[in-house]
C-alpha cells in the first residue's frame, strides 16, 4: 500500500490517498465529457482507500447530476477535479489531480458507444512539444 497527494490548478486543495487503487477507467460518456469538455474522463476507483484533505478542503465542492448516480467534485476556485467519495463507499479519483505518478495502466476504455465522434481520428493530428508557433 502506498500513499498517493495530488491537488488542484491553484494549489490551494492538497490532499492525500492511503490505500491503493482498484480500478482505473476511461469513461466516454456524456457525462464524463461534459465534466472534461474533453473526449474522456481518466478516474481511479478504490473501495479501500482513504481520502484525507490536507488542505483546502472547505472549498471542494460535489454536484450529483439530478435522477442520476453521476457526481463530481471540484475546486471551488479553480475549477480542478478532485476526488469524491461516494456514498456507496467507493472513492473516485480524477488521474489528473494527482502529483504523484499513477500506480496503475488503465484498466478499460468504458461507454465507447457514447464516444465523441471526432475521437478515432486524436492520434493522427500532428504533435508538438508545446504550443505551435
Amino acid at each position: 500500500m502506498k500513499d498517493h497527494f495530488g491537488s488542484c490548478l491553484c494549489g490551494t486543495v492538497r490532499f492525500q490517498i492511503k490505500g491503493d487503487f482498484d480500478r482505473f477507467y476511461l469513461c466516454h460518456c456524456q457525462h464524463c465529457q461534459k465534466d472534461t469538455g474533453s473526449a474522456h474522463a481518466a478516474n481511479l476507483f478504490s473501495s479501500s482507500a482513504q481520502l484525507l484533505w490536507l488542505s483546502g478542503g472547505e472549498v471542494v465542492r460535489t454536484f450529483t447530476l439530478p435522477g442520476t448516480r453521476h457526481a463530481i467534485s471540484f475546486c471551488s476556485l479553480c475549477g480542478s477535479a478532485m476526488p469524491n467519495a461516494q456514498t456507496s463507499g467507493l472513492l473516485v479519483v480524477p488521474a489528473g489531480c494527482l502529483d504523484t505518478p499513477v500506480p496503475v495502466l488503465p484498466t478499460a476504455h468504458i461507454f465507447l458507444a457514447s464516444k465523441a465522434v471526432w475521437e478515432d481520428e486524436i492520434n493522427d493530428a500532428p504533435g508538438f512539444d508545446g504550443v505551435p508557433g
